[in-house]
Formats: structure tokens, C-alpha cells, sequence
């Protein structure tokens, strides 16, 4: 990026750079990628230690994303009255004692569900604190800039959150997943990788104290610029934000399915194909065991193939940023929906290599959504801006549910079965993508019926 290209992207019309606050913003992103890709090892681990079913190894996501959903709009309010900074230092204050509390919660003793239950609660506080730094984050990245180039800058920020989601996987799964043939049934060591992370908040408390966070202001937009200022219509009426909710509900249960039971995928006696020679030969010993004269996977190398599927999400996120510059952002989220209707049916049909590697490659077709969504959502909202934002976060609570639909249908079927519930969700994001410039133009017409002088035949 040269110093012209980075002054549009990161100055705004007043001619400030907020550069350093934007960098401050992608840690934010890389930090919450760090902690969800780490929940992802959890659900395989529970079923081990604890002996809960798929179904119930879901509430993990159920607990973790249904924070996001109690205090999105609470977080958005909190924005509103005391800031940016306020609401980020805040959030950051609540995922530091989340995450202490996992050390009491290795201690508890009890029936398994009793230990299971103070899991999720510990999980639960953690979520709620990167409930306000998502409800903040997300819209902020898309003012520090120019305007234009707000849905580029969020794919661009979000990109850091695809980095952490490289590392969660590998952080959780070297404390916690079995690197041997025999499972892992303890959990006395869960608390190692949090405590990584409550340090890596103090050093981020410390920066957003020191550093400028200006409040900025998202600008109105209307049909032109010589029309008169129209009333503020209720946020319900504007159809291209209220189905941008549904679709970004869609999105979070597909996506946290596939990463829920990702691991659950590749370890499935039924269909997983085993390891060809060649390729045991290249993996070290904590990758790979044998069993009945074939080669297999260890849960750590789960693990770790799930972290190179967070490479193809993080590489989807950084070549997004650049032809999201370019190409419109509703036009890319419907076809990148359309690849991923066409994986997920390869990921159902279990025809050994090919569907493992469509899941992985669905990785890289499910990068953009999250940001995009938002981009779409908020666009011409001005100081409604945050308010959105706040209920486009509440929109995470598909994490929470359809998880546990995909379990039960796992339990009942099988785990490719499963992998029906995110077809029919990138199903229904694709028409939202394509039928986007439509929505837009309706809930702009108002606003041109009250300055027909305005429009220019």
C-alpha cells in the first residue's frame, strides 16, 4: 500500500489520519479471532473429557454466542453514552476476569455436567466482553477513512481476526487435544491458554488508556447531495438493513457449524479417509497413530488442519480487501454464497479427499461474509450507525442455535447429514447478496419522493 492509497484509506474528510487508532482496532480483531478459534477444539475435547453428546458439546457455541446476543443492543447503548473508548475498555476489562476464572473452574469438583456447566458460565463472561468490542469494533473500523472505501477497510481489519483464528486452534489444541492414539480426558490444563490471553488484554487495556480514539460519525447518505435532509425513518423500515440481520443470522450458524464440528468431521470412523503413506510419512508422530494397519490422525492434527483452513479464511479475507476495492460488495457476497452451497454438497456426499477439501476450501468462500454483511447493513444509516451495529451483532445468536441442530442431526444420522444445515444457510445469503442493490434503491425512494427536483432525468 503506498502513503496515496493509505491517506484515502485511513484520513478522513477533515484531513486527520487515524492510522495508529486503526492498527489498535485490527488487534481488537485479531484478539477475538484468537479466543473464538480456540472455543472451536472445545466441543471435541468435552465430548472426551466429559462424555456430552455432539448436541450438547454445542452448547459451548450456544453459551458463547448467546452473550453476544443478550448484550449486543445493551453494548451498543453503552457506546452511544460513553464512546469508542468507553465501550472498548470496558469490554476489554470483562474478558480479563472471563478468562481468570477458568483457573478456579479446573478445580471444581463434581458430576461431569456440574463441571461442564461451570465451563460454559466461565466461556459465557468471556463472550460477553467481546460482545462490546464486536458491537464497537465493527462500525468503527468503517469510519476511520474515507467513506468509500469503508467496506474495503472492515474486510481489512476483519483480515486480523482471520489471523487469530490461525492461532486459536493450535493455542487450545497444544494444552488441550490428545497428540497420541488415546484421548485427552482431563481438564486441568484449560486454564493455560486463557491465562495467555488475559495478558495479551492488559497489554491492549494499557494501549486504548494511552492512545486517541476519536468518536467519529458516520455520515447520512441519501439519493443526492442537493436533496433536502428527509426524516429519520425506524430502522425496521430500512428492508437492505433488516434482511442484512437475517442474513448475517444465517451466516454465523453456518460458519459456526462448519468450525464447531470441523474436527468431529475429520475424525468420523464412517467416512474420513485414511492417510495415504506419503503423506504419513511427512506429518511427526504427534499427528498420526495407526490403527487396524492404517495410518490416522491424531485430534491435535484435527487440530492443527483446522488451523490450515483459518490460512485459506485469512487469505480469503486479505485477497477480499483488495477486490472488494473494486468489484461490489453485494455482487461478491452472493457468488462467494454460491461456492459455498457447492462445497458444502460435496462436504454431505462424504466422497473421502474431495469433501475434506471442500470443507477446508469453504474456509476461504466464508471469509468476507461477517464484514460485508456489516458494510451492506449499515450504509447510508448516519447516526444510526451504532444502533445497527448493535443489532447486527445480535445476529451472532445463529451461532448459538444451529450448532446444536447440526449435533442433533449428527447424533441421530451422521455428521455429513449435518452439514445440510450451512447449505441452506449460504443458500439464503446468496439471494440476499444478489437482491441487495434492490433493497437499497426501496428504501432510498422516500427519501426521493420528498425532492423530486432532486432527480435528474
Amino acid at each position: 500500500m503506498n502513503t496515496k492509497n493509505a491517506g484515502g484509506w485511513f484520513r478522513t474528510p477533515d484531513g486527520r489520519s487515524h492510522l495508529t487508532t486503526f492498527v489498535l482496532v485490527c488487534c481488537l480483531f485479531g484478539l477475538s479471532g484468537l479466543c473464538n478459534g480456540m472455543i472451536d477444539v472445545l466441543n471435541k475435547h468435552f465430548q472426551n473429557s466429559l462424555h456430552v453428546t455432539k448436541a450438547q458439546s454445542a452448547l459451548v457455541q450456544g453459551f458463547w454466542y448467546g452473550g453476544y446476543f443478550l448484550l449486543a443492543l445493551p453494548a451498543g447503548l453503552f457506546a452511544r453514552r460513553f464512546g469508542y473508548r468507553g465501550g472498548i475498555l470496558f469490554g476489554l476489562s470483562v474478558i480479563t476476569i472471563g478468562c481468570l476464572c477458568f483457573v478456579p473452574v479446573t478445580k471444581i469438583t463434581g458430576s461431569e455436567m456440574q463441571v461442564f456447566a461451570a465451563f460454559l458460565l466461565a466461556l459465557g463472561l468471556v463472550a460477553c466482553g467481546f460482545t462490546f468490542i464486536e458491537t464497537i469494533a465493527n462500525p468503527y473500523a468503517t469510519v476511520l477513512g474515507a467513506p468509500e472505501s469503508g467496506v474495503a477497510r472492515i474486510n481489512l481489519a476483519q483480515s486480523c481476526n482471520a489471523v487469530g483464528w490461525i492461532f486459536g486452534p493450535l493455542l487450545g489444541g497444544s494444552f488441550i487435544l490428545s497428540k497420541t492414539g488415546e484421548v485427552n480426558t482431563s481438564n486441568a490444563s484449560l486454564y493455560l491458554p486463557y491465562l495467555v490471553v488475559a495478558v495479551i488484554v492488559a497489554l491492549l487495556l494499557a494501549a486504548f488508556s494511552l492512545a486517541p480514539v476519536p468518536d467519529l460519525h458516520a455520515p447520512a447518505e441519501t439519493a443526492s447531495t442537493t436533496a433536502k435532509p428527509a426524516p429519520l425513518r425506524p430502522l425496521h423500515q430500512e428492508w437492505h438493513f433488516v434482511l442484512a440481520v437475517v442474513s448475517q443470522f444465517l451466516y454465523c450458524a453456518a460458519q459456526t457449524g462448519i468450525f464447531s464440528f470441523f474436527i468431529n468431521y475429520l475424525k468420523d470412523p464412517q467416512y474420513t479417509p485414511v492417510l495415504p503413506d506419503w503423506l504419513a510419512q511427512l506429518l511427526p508422530d504427534n499427528m498420526k497413530f495407526q490403527q487396524n494397519g492404517h495410518w490416522q490422525i491424531t485430534d491435535y492434527c484435527a487440530s492443527a488442519t483446522l488451523s490450515l483452513a483459518f490460512i485459506f479464511f485469512t487469505l480469503g479475507r486479505f485477497s477480499g480487501s483488495a477486490i472488494l476495492r473494486f468489484a461490489p460488495a453485494h455482487r461478491v457476497l452472493g457468488l462467494y454464497a454460491l461456492a459455498n452451497v457447492i462445497l458444502m454438497a460435496l462436504v454431505f456426499l462424504g466422497i473421502g479427499w474431495i469433501s475434506v477439501i471442500a470443507l477446508i476450501l469453504s474456509f476461504f468462500f466464508m471469509s468476507i461474509m461477517y464484514p460485508t454483511h456489516f458494510a451492506l447493513a449499515i450504509r447510508g444509516l448516519g447516526e444510526r450507525t451504532k444502533l445497527a451495529s448493535a443489532w447486527m451483532v445480535t445476529a451472532i445468536v445463529g451461532g448459538s442455535i444451529m450448532p446444536m441442530l447440526m449435533g442433533w442431526l449428527a447424533d441421530h444420522y451422521s455428521m455429513r447429514v449435518g452439514f445440510l444445515v450451512p447449505l441452506a444457510c449460504f443458500a439464503g445469503i446468496m439471494l440476499y447478496g444478489f437482491y441487495w442493490p434492490r433493497l437499497f434503491r426501496q428504501d432510498l425512494e422516500p427519501i426521493m419522493a420528498k425532492a423530486p427536483s432532486a432527480v435528474s432525468h
